[in-house]
C-alpha cells in the first residue's frame, strides 16, 4: 500500500477545478502535522512551570498521535516503517510524559512539581522530535513524487 494510505479504508479522489486530491492523503497529512503541532503547543514554554503547561493539550497530543499512528498501519514500504516507527516512538513517550504527570499529580495532590514538569515536558519534546522527523519524511516523500 502506497505512503498515506490507511488499511481499509478508500477515500474518493476530489477535484479541485483542475487539481485533483486524494482525500486519505490529505487526511493523512493533517493528522501528523496536527499531532507535531500539538504537541508543539504543549512543550513550548518555560520547562518547570506547570501553568504554562495544559493536561487537556498533552491528552489531545496523545490521542492525535495514536490517530496518525492507526493511519500509517498498512503502508508495506520501507518509508512507511520508518514512519509508522516516529510514529510508535511518539505514542510511547507521550503516554510515558501522561503517566509521569498522572503519578506526580497524585504524589502532590494535585499539583505538580518543578522537577516533575520538566521530566514531563522533556518526554513531551523528545516526542515532538519524533513527530517533526515524521513531517520532514512526509514533506521529502511529498517532493519525491512531484519529480
Amino acid at each position: 500500500m502506497p505512503p498515506g494510505q490507511t488499511a481499509g479504508l478508500s477515500l474518493p479522489a476530489v477535484r479541485l477545478g483542475s487539481m485533483r486530491l486524494n482525500l486519505e492523503k490529505v487526511i493523512f497529512g493533517f493528522f501528523i502535522l496536527l499531532a507535531a503541532t500539538l504537541n508543539f503547543g504543549f512543550v513550548i514554554g518555560d520547562i518547570d512551570d506547570p501553568t504554562h503547561h495544559a493536561a487537556p493539550e498533552l491528552f489531545a497530543a496523545v490521542v492525535v498521535n495514536v490517530i496518525a499512528t492507526l493511519l500509517k498501519f498498512g503502508d508495506r514500504t520501507q518509508l512507511g516503517a520508518v514512519h509508522l516507527a516516529t510514529s510508535l516512538v511518539a505514542v510511547l513517550q507521550l503516554c510515558a510524559a501522561t503517566l509521569v504527570w498522572f503519578f506526580a499529580a497524585r504524589e502532590g495532590a494535585g499539583v505538580v512539581a518543578p522537577e516533575h514538569m520538566a521530566a514531563i515536558v522533556s518526554l513531551a519534546a523528545g516526542a515532538l522530535f519524533a513527530n517533526v522527523v515524521s513531517v520532514v519524511m512526509l514533506v521529502g516523500e511529498t517532493l519525491a513524487l512531484r519529480r
